[in-house]
Order: structure tokens, then C-alpha cells, then sequence
């Protein structure tokens, strides 16, 4: 498999999951950041500020699916980063070679 096509079929992947990861990755990243602000900055108890480290951790979906909820919040992180690393490792270097081909800047 050349690399062109790997990397096409990575976009591909990548754009089919980025809608799915983004509302889990997003929960978590606003209210842990909001968490810690309020409790922080603004005074808030724990105990007044629990439901955001309940909603955080996905404690609210029970004991049972609240692991695998916190598992595959991290694998979609993993794979956005990864998969996006990726990418714009792959556009920095088609660029560099442009501009070596070309003998000049990108401009």
C-alpha cells in the first residue's frame, strides 16, 4: 500500500470518527476545566461541585459502563491525536518538498 493511500484512508477514518469522539472528548474537557475554575477561583465546595466531577468521569452511567465510558474517551483521544499528528506531519512534508522543488518559499 503506497503512502498516498494510507493517508486517504486515514483522512477517511479520522473524518468518520471525529463527529463521535467530539461530544464525549468535549463533555469531559468543559467540565473538568469548569470544575476546577470553580473550585479554584470562584471557592465552590466538592460537595456543591461533585455533579460536574460525576458528569466528568461518567460516573452517571453506573459502575458498570463508567470504565469503559473513561477507556474509550481515551482511545477516541489517542486516535484524534494520533490520526491528526499524522496529517499534519504529512502536509508539513508535501509542503517542505514543494518548496524544495521549487526552489524558493511557499509564498
Amino acid at each position: 500500500m503506497t503512502v498516498a493511500l494510507w493517508m486517504a484512508r486515514l483522512r477517511r477514518w479520522h473524518s468518520l470518527l471525529a463527529p463521535v469522539v467530539l461530544l464525549p472528548l468535549m463533555t469531559t474537557v468543559m467540565s473538568g476545566v469548569v470544575y476546577r475554575v470553580a473550585r479554584d477561583w470562584f471557592g465552590v465546595s466538592r460537595d456543591s461541585a461533585h455533579w460536574l466531577m460525576s458528569l466528568h468521569e461518567g460516573e452517571w452511567l453506573g459502575p458498570q459502563l463508567e470504565p469503559v465510558v473513561v477507556v474509550l474517551n481515551g482511545l477516541g483521544l489517542l486516535w484524534m491525536l494520533i490520526t491528526g499528528g499524522g496529517m499534519l506531519l504529512q502536509s508539513w512534508r508535501s509542503a517542505w518538498k514543494k518548496r524544495s522543488k521549487g526552489g524558493g518559499s511557499a509564498r
